[in-house]
Order: C-alpha cells, then structure tokens, then sequence
C-alpha cells in the first residue's frame, strides 16, 4: 500500500532541514545545545493531537531545618509564538476575506489564514492529528482554535504553516478586523493568576508551582496550585449551576444545585495530590525528543478537599454499588471546546465507588478557585489530574468508557517502540488512571545557579514522593555521586492517612556529606512506594511519544566550590 500524499507531505517535512532565516527573528528567542541536532527539526511531535497535552517536571524545597546553598526559580522563557507574525512575502499574491472564505471545506482546495499569511492546507488534511478538526477553520483564520490548543504554539508548527504558505491577507482587511479581536479571545474572562506561578502557556492557562515554595506547606495554597487547563475557564454564577446524573442503573436523571448537593449529603474531607500525567516531561525530553507542554516537574500539588462523596450520590440516584452492569462513570465539565463537547473523562466504577472519591466544593476550606474547577470539581485520589473534571456539570454511569478525545485520543503511554510519525492505535493501550511511583528535588531548585560553600560541607536536599493508587511511599533514597552511593532521607506522612490508602504526598528531606573528590554533585533521588515498586534509573524503558508518566531517577547538578 502506498502512503497517502498527506502522508507524503508530513515525512518531506520531517525530513527536511528548515532555513531558519525565514522566520529568524522568531527562532533566535530559543537557543540548542545540540550543534548539528539544532539545525534539524522534528515537526510532527508538535502536531501530534488537537487536545493539549499533559506535563514535567522537576521540585526544590528549603524549609526550617537550615538549608546553606539558596537557589532561586528559573528556567529558560517561553517563546512568544503569539508575537511572531509571518514574514512579508512580495513574491507571492495578495488575497482578500471574501476570496479566501471561497476555499472553506466543501472548496476544491481548502485555504486558512495566520495572521497576515494565507496557506493552502489540501495536501495536509489526511495526516492532521486532530482528524477534521481543522476544517473549522477552512475559509477563514485558524488563530480562535490554537488558542485553544497550546502544542500549536511552538516553533515547528510555525515553521511547518510557512510550508504551506501560498499568499498575503489583504492588509484593509486585517486592519478592520484588529478592531474586535480582542473582544472575541475566548481567555478574556479567564481569572487572574498568582504571580509566582511559573507559566508553560498562556491560552489556555498551564503553569506550575514555584519549586521554591511549593514545599513550605504540606499542603499547597490555592494560589500556588499548579494550574493544568484544557480550555478557557467558564464563568459560572453558583446559584444557577446545576449536576446532572443519568446513565446505566439510575431510573430516573436528578440535577442538583450547589446548595442541595451540601444540604442532602454528608460532608467529607481527603488530602489529596494532583498531579499532571506529563509531569517531568522535560527530562523525558531531554533523552530524546517528545510531544507536548514542557512541564519540569512541579505540575503536582497537594490538597485538602472537602464535599459529597461520588458513591452518596450514586446511590442517593440509584445505583446499586454491586452492579455488575456498571463498568465506568463518566464526568463531564462547564468548560467547551470549539465543537460544542465538554471536556470529559471517566474512572472505573469500582473506584468511583470507593469512600474517597469526592465531588468537591472546597479546596483547602475554601470555595474551590474558579482555575481548580469552581463550583464543583471531581476528585479522585490516586488518579492522575486529567481524570479530576473540573467544573464538573455531569455524572453519568455506563458499561463503556468516556467517549471523550481526552480518554480516548490522549493520556495514554504507547510502547518506546512506537515513534513519531507512526500509526497510534489508541484502542491498543488502556487509558491512564494511576500514577506510577515519583518523587523529584525541591531544594536545590532543578536548573539554577548556585555554590556549595566548601567541599568538605554538608547540602541539604529535600522534596516530594508520591505513588498513585493510594500506595504509600516507605523511603526515598539520596546520592550525591549518581547513584554510586546512597543515603536515606527523613520522610513526613500525612498523619491521616497510612501506608495502605496514602492520598496526599510524601515531603522527604536529607544531609548529605558532599564528597572530597567532587567537583561536582550529580544529586539524585528515588521512591519506593508499599507495593515495592521503585523508580526507574532512566527513561530508556518508558519513553513514550506524548511525553507521559514521567519518572525515572531525578536528577539536579550542583558545583562545588574549593575549600
């Protein structure tokens, strides 16, 4: 069988080296270490999916036990993909609104605008990850829908638009329209955010919490939890916000508002973590090349939630908690995506079933924040986040699987064997929901300057752990030599909770005497949780695609200075 010619297109590109003067001063924001590698450009992880993709990191903490080396947050900036526009192109033709809206999707030849460039996206349309997604956009700018999905804004996308370019918007015509652009960013109603947070994307809002500080409460503050948005942020008035529940072993559909939700039901509390299913995938990223946000491992955070038990309400509607007809509960949010769909996803009955799956209204005491899902959200303890709907506007049971593109066209890890620019079958691999074993350095903060005092010193280094599952995490182990040598860290439990059903994380912390003959700490850290499960050393055996369920050995180098 011969590959298709979209699929012909997507490999020529791939495959080609990219003059970068055309969009020189876009690329000289970013910079490679990698001499000949940076010249080379692999496009296709960039639009691998039209859903936006999960996170990485990394985690420091200094806390009142005296740290003697301090580092300060950083990381290199984002690039401004908003800001780049099109080079001007004399060689080619002038086109107005009304010509290019001609070539909308039942055209012979399908056209969309970026900015002020006209492409021709005929050739492209069979190998688009996102299916027919795209031709929303036919006829017309394709700007509204990525910013809606964040893995456009890269440099590859960029570069790969300029491959198909064919023409100029007609510059009458961008002027009138600049006039009520801003009124139509589907973020404008978006909240505003702490300062401290550090941002992967803008619109629509990711970001992670300050390793510096996410560590000086066992349990993170709302304004510092990091921030995971699929879509833009709904505004919603609590009075008028309603939960529908429907679906397998419930007669009849029920919707209840906020406050009947809190007057009918018993209140219940968990500590829990959040975590981002591609949390540290910019290790990940750093052995070989993967798709999505760049998250450098503080896309995790640790909370209190209180509301109704998801099984209260099941059973409240119902549902018999011993249906051997129900297989999964489906959750959908406020939050809607260009199509008019929800984001949505599901867990196992069984876990919804379990004591601590909440249908929260509190976080930490306090009304859930509008970015953690205000008024309501799911939580789920142990799952990972993009299971957590936020904004959480329906309950409903079934004998299958969230038809959902989130549970079924993302957050699932593929085999190390399957590469880019292979066949994804999605339907091959099962949805994540448990987390693997993880912990990560908060104190030194990964990616900062700073110097031992002496060589004959001690550094302190503390962190986090976590296991998914409810897997308590029986030590966290040190070495400063990369793992020639190893040291036991202290480690501080939730005291609710045991070993058996641990929701919320581990803090851990050690001393570490820093060897003579080291010029430099090659400091690294790993868990074991109760099931024994331990970290792997690297990423070779569980690279994936996506970027998924980072987490090998952490790892954060430090120079030692001379005595």
């Amino acid at each position: 069988m011969h590959p298709s010619r979209g699929v012909l297109l997507t490999r020529r590109i791939l495959s080609r080296r990219f003059d970068r003067s055309s969009v020189a001063s876009f690329a000289s924001s970013g910079s490679s270490s990698d001499g000949n590698e940076s010249k080379r450009i692999n496009l296709f992880p960039a639009l691998l999916s039209a859903s936006v993709v999960a996170g990485a990191g990394f985690f420091v903490w200094k806390r009142g036990f005296g740290v003697r080396v301090a580092f300060a947050d950083a990381r290199p900036p984002p690039k401004d993909v908003d800001s780049f526009v099109p080079p001007k192109r004399a060689d080619l033709p002038t086109f107005s609104k009304d010509e290019i809206k001609k070539h909308g999707r039942s055209a012979e030849r399908i056209w969309v605008t970026f900015k002020n460039g006209v492409y021709d996206i005929t050739e492209f349309l069979e190998s688009h990850p996102g299916g027919d997604k795209i031709l929303m956009a036919a006829g017309g700018s394709v700007e509204p829908f990525w910013a809606l999905y964040a893995q456009h804004k890269t440099e590859e996308v960029m570069e790969i638009l300029e491959e198909l370019r064919i023409g100029n918007v007609d510059p009458k015509d961008m002027q009138a329209e600049a006039k009520s652009k801003d009124l139509s960013d589907p973020f404008h109603n978006d909240p505003i955010r702490h300062p401290a947070l550090l941002v992967n994307s803008q619109k629509p809002f990711n970001a992670e919490s300050p390793a510096s500080l996410l560590l000086d409460s066992f349990r993170t503050p709302n304004d510092l939890f990091f921030v995971r948005n699929h879509l833009p942020v709904p505004e919603i008035k609590i009075a008028e916000h309603k939960l529908t529940v429907e679906g397998v072993g419930i007669p009849k559909p029920i919707t209840l508002d906020v406050e009947q939700l809190k007057k009918k039901f018993k209140k219940a509390s968990v500590t829990s973590v959040i975590q981002c299913a591609g949390n540290r995938r910019a290790d990940m990223n750093e052995y070989k090349k993967v798709q999505g946000l760049m998250w450098t491992g503080t896309a995790i955070s640790n909370a209190k939630w209180s509301g109704v038990p998801l099984r209260d309400i099941l059973i409240d509607a119902g549902v018999d908690p011993n249906s051997k007809e129900i297989k999964h509960v489906h959750f959908e949010g406020a939050d809607i995506d260009p199509t008019g769909k929800p984001y949505g996803a599901s867990i196992p009955f069984a876990k919804a079933m379990s004591e601590e799956v909440l249908v929260a209204y509190e976080m930490n005491d306090e009304p859930i924040p509008r970015d953690h899902g205000f008024p309501l959200r799911l939580v789920c303890p142990g799952n990972v986040g993009a299971r957590q709907v936020k904004w959480l506007a329906c309950i409903r049971t079934s004998d299958v699987e969230s038809p959902s593109h989130w549970q079924q066209k993302d957050y699932r890890a593929f085999s190390p064997a399957v590469g880019f620019g292979d066949h994804m079958d999605f339907q091959s691999v099962p949805s994540i929901q448990e987390y693997p074993v993880q912990s990560a350095f908060c104190t030194p903060v990964p990616n900062a300057s700073g110097d031992v005092i002496t060589a004959d010193e001690t550094i302190d280094v503390a962190g986090y752990a976590w296991s998914g599952g409810g897997r308590g995490i029986i030590r966290v182990e040190v070495s400063p030599d990369g793992g020639k040598t190893w040291f036991s860290a202290e480690l501080e439990h939730d005291s609710e909770q045991d070993l058996e059903q641990m929701w919320a994380w581990t803090l851990w912390r050690a001393s570490i005497k820093i060897p003579e003959e080291l010029q430099e700490l090659d400091l690294v850290c790993k868990a074991t949780d109760r099931a024994y499960n331990t970290q792997p050393e690297t990423a070779s055996g569980i690279w994936n695609v996506r970027g998924l369920l980072h987490n090998a050995w952490h790892r954060v180098k430090v120079k030692v200075n001379e005595a």
